[in-house]
């Protein structure tokens, strides 16, 4: 099973901060670690990820990245794909947008994400909470 791992579940996960999820976060993350599962990470969250932890010294910032580097597939979207979600109006965040192009490009089952709300109906690839996913694979 292929998923895509939102730049929100990412972050919780790298920075350790407190989220409804983190433990389920984390039992996602071991899942990949263990390749039960392949995560994905869409290659902007990666610009999300450094901006957001701009309050994080830069060694830390550099080791959390690869960090996911290392855990996760980076999947790009290519021009089509882009034009693709630029055209996604139904989005109201053009990076929930991206990231469900991603997630396509990727051929994943799920996009994981904290924030649901914004890609049900409109997402290509079903959206799921950390929890809903783990329940999904039990």
């Amino acid at each position: 099973m292929k998923v895509l791992i939102d730049a929100n579940v990412a972050i919780t996960y790298i920075s350790g901060r407190d989220d409804p999820y983190s433990s389920e976060i984390r039992d996602i993350m071991r899942l990949c670690a263990e390749e039960k599962i392949e995560g994905v990470l869409a290659f902007h969250s990666l610009s999300v990820i450094w901006y957001v932890s701009r309050k994080a010294p830069e060694a830390e910032r550099r080791k959390w990245i690869r960090k996911l580097c290392t855990l996760l597939t980076i999947s790009g979207a290519d021009n089509q794909r882009i034009l693709e979600a630029i055209d996604k109006t139904d989005f109201r965040d053009f990076e929930d947008a991206l990231q469900d192009c991603c997630a396509a490009e990727a051929n994943a089952d799920y996009i994981v994400t904290v924030n649901k709300r914004d890609f049900v109906g409109h997402s290509v690839i079903n959206p799921v909470t950390p929890e809903e996913f783990l329940s999904i694979i039990a």
